[in-house]
């Protein structure tokens, strides 16, 4: 499998990224068959931003809203490991629940992508796959 997104959303997810450092910063990706078009910058309401994320509810549920109402549907979910690689911790694996969605990791040595499988080779929960610039 590949993640394919658009550079200008690569573009973006990086910005917010960058601007919200040193805490990790988080979002969704949203787009149609497999291909990221747009992405949604949401606050981290995680207790330890510093280490970790969570997506604000909110801005999920107005992200499930849109696309029900003929929106971008959700692949998935980006977010940053400022002071670490762009691989998936085990509290990653274990808050990973939707299955076939697609996880952008950004960290200090780039971006890295993820699908959320079951029995997958990291930690059980994600299999690495490759990013395609579109």
């Amino acid at each position: 499998m590949m993640l394919r997104i658009a550079r200008q959303t690569l573009a973006e997810i990086r910005a917010d990224c960058a601007a919200r450092a040193p805490e990790e910063a988080c979002g969704l990706l949203l787009g149609r068959a497999g291909r990221v078009e747009s992405s949604l910058a949401a606050p981290n309401v995680a207790d330890e931003r510093l280490r970790h994320f969570e997506i604000d509810p909110a801005v999920l549920f107005t992200a499930h809203r849109g696309a029900r109402s003929g929106g971008l549907p959700l692949l998935g979910c980006y977010h940053s490991h400022p002071d670490a690689p762009a691989f998936p911790s085990r509290l990653d694996a274990e808050r990973a629940h939707d299955m076939g969605w697609a996880w952008l990791i950004l960290g200090q040595d780039g971006e890295k992508a993820y699908r959320v499988v079951a029995n997958g080779p990291i930690h059980g929960r994600f299999e690495a796959v490759d990013i395609k610039e579109i």
